[in-house]
């Protein structure tokens, strides 16, 4: 296995574990709609590997995928999963017959979603489960106290060992840190969506990491005149750009861009380790108005 000094971004530390800063989302390796098996069963084994065999060490992934799918690939292709190997998933929303994503965040719902998880992965502990909030347009106010507080009793069982937050405020974020600590938030966020710009800076002073999903812009890829008139002038794609900017947005930043093909995965690779000039950068952050 190589290392992770290859990949763009070096390392952060997550609770315990130091994790590459590129990471892989795994989302895609469902069936359509993020729902059944992949078309190519043998391709989705071989991603995974290929994830692990790049030096990449953090895999972010959940039960709701498939259902079931995303966790049981995990399994299948890496286990006994290697030391190094960090792998998150989530709790607090299920999937529905129409396909939909509706929450379950009751005290029972959230037990039966990390024995669900332990079962699929294949673990008898969770590297890091993050509870899910919102819904499908993004974070919605509410109180989060007894869902978290859950999870923290979970992780005092020794079911979890570390825990975070996802698609949250940022008074959802402080609730939480009031309940037991965190180590990451993953909320949505790409160069055309800055709205947690002041979240990701108070977390990068407290050593949380932040997460984004949807760094390429999510089911719409990322369009922007700027976005493209840089990438020609660097000779590289726009994806690429949009990838190595959040890697120099912030160091407490951490990357899970998602693919199906080996391909891919070794293009957002060699993509994010583009390097952005000062002034890359200046007409970058100015993308968002």
């Amino acid at each position: 296995m190589s290392t992770t000094t290859a990949l763009p971004g070096g390392t952060w530390t997550l609770g315990d574990h130091t994790v590459s800063r590129f990471g892989y989302g795994a989302m895609q390796l469902a069936g359509p709609w993020v729902i059944g098996p992949p078309k190519d069963h043998d391709a989705a084994i071989a991603v995974l590997r290929d994830v692990v065999a790049s030096g990449i060490t953090h895999i972010d992934t959940a039960e709701t995928y498939g259902p079931r799918v995303v966790n049981e690939l995990i399994r299948e292709a890496l286990h006994p999963f290697p030391p190094e190997l960090f792998i998150a998933t989530k709790a607090g929303g299920r999937r529905d017959a129409e396909g939909g994503w509706p929450r379950a965040r009751k005290p029972d719902e959230l037990r039966a979603q990390i024995d669900d998880n332990l079962e699929t992965l294949g673990v008898d502990v969770l590297d890091l489960v993050h509870l899910r909030l919102g819904d499908t347009n993004g974070p919605v106010p509410e109180p989060v106290g007894e869902a978290f507080a859950t999870l923290a009793a979970l992780q005092e069982q020794g079911l979890i060992r570390h825990l975070g937050v996802s698609n949250a405020t940022a008074d959802q974020v402080a609730e939480a840190r009031a309940i037991a600590p965190i180590v990451s938030v993953q909320n949505g966020y790409n160069l055309a969506n800055r709205s947690d710009d002041g979240l990701i800076d108070d977390l990068a002073d407290a050593g949380i990491a932040y997460i984004p999903f949807f760094p390429l812009g999510g089911f719409t890829p990322l369009q922007s005149g700027v976005l493209s008139a840089v990438a020609e002038r660097l000779d590289a794609t726009p994806m690429s750009v949009a990838l190595a900017w959040l890697l120099h947005r912030s160091p407490n930043i951490l990357l899970i861009p998602g693919t199906k093909s080996v391909a891919h995965l070794r293009e957002n690779i060699a993509g994010a380790a583009l390097t952005l000039s000062s002034d890359d950068l200046r007409e970058l952050d100015h993308l968002a108005g």
